[in-house]
């Protein structure tokens, strides 16, 4: 990750980092087959120069976006969620030091998509940048239009092997999010078609964080959703036993001292027939050391 088109300081960042791949189980692929989306990618959705429809028709998806899919069986990884589909391996990579994740790459078959989302600013995109960076800082490098609008293509040597990667690249509100694909899924066929929809269908959590453009919304380690519900069940029992002590505080704050409430004010102006009495005692009445 890391190596296409995000200029100097992002690779020496990437040379002064000492990085170990966590693995991820198979993590999407433990689900019920009902859950499966449809491998099959839009009839109209040919290929082109430009990406439309973004956020209403299709994804990557934006969060907040009000046609976004239910990704409540999805995958939590932080800058954003992974569909479940069976069949693929999930693999995360991370900093050996800080434990800090860097990256994710799906594997299906002999391909991979390596995702990636960066900040990006409020009212431009970022993938025609970034896609000149890559074009221009490469000789072998070419584009063509692609389902995600223009892609790249980028030869890659692996283990002294030439491999050809597809670069896409889709921006979102405030985001960016890159897909590298590689193996077949880097040409034609049927793991291009699936891989292609997973990429689609991934939900994007910018976050409020203050980040600069280029930088790499922050991840973490996999939440499966039976974790994320069972922590969100966590929090709301948190949240309604802080509301019943505030509760119980107020209604401990309205009694007398002798633990009788204490009575309304009488409305309207005092009159004779409207008397209050106040009542004094010397005895010293229990002490407490704590207001529950």
């Amino acid at each position: 990750m890391g190596l296409f088109g995000f200029g100097k300081k992002h690779a020496k960042q990437q040379s002064e980092e000492d990085q170990s791949e966590v693995e991820g189980n198979d993590l999407l692929g433990e689900q019920e087959d009902d859950a499966e989306f449809d491998s099959i990618p839009d009839e109209d959705q040919q290929e082109s120069d430009e990406y439309l429809g973004r956020g209403d028709d299709r994804g990557p998806w934006d969060i907040d976006d009000e046609e976004v899919v239910d990704y409540d069986e999805y995958l939590d990884v932080g800058a954003f969620y992974l569909p479940y589909m069976q069949g693929i391996e999930l693999r995360l990579k991370a900093n050996r030091a800080s434990g800090e994740v860097l990256g994710a790459t799906i594997s299906y078959g002999s391909s991979s998509l390596e995702i990636e989302a960066f900040a990006a600013p409020k009212t431009l995109g970022l993938w025609d940048d970034v896609r000149d960076d890559l074009l221009t800082g490469n000789d072998n490098a070419s584009s063509r239009p692609g389902i995600f609008g223009t892609e790249v293509l980028l030869p890659v040597d692996v283990k002294g092997n030439t491999v050809v990667t597809r670069i896409v690249g889709v921006d979102g509100p405030r985001w960016m999010l890159r897909g590298i694909f590689s193996g077949p899924a880097a040409s034609d066929g049927e793991e291009k078609e699936i891989l292609d929809n997973l990429f689609q269908e991934i939900v994007v959590e910018r976050g409020d964080e203050p980040l600069a453009p280029r930088d790499m919304i922050p991840m973490h380690a996999p939440i499966t959703p039976k974790q994320r519900r069972e922590q969100e069940e966590a929090e709301k029992q948190a949240n309604d036993e802080s509301e019943a002590e505030k509760a119980s505080k107020k209604g401990k704050n309205a009694k007398g001292k002798n633990g009788k409430s204490i009575p309304e004010k009488p409305k309207g102006p005092l009159d004779s027939d409207q008397n209050t009495e106040t009542k004094t005692t010397l005895a010293r009445g229990p002490m407490f050391s704590e207001v529950r």
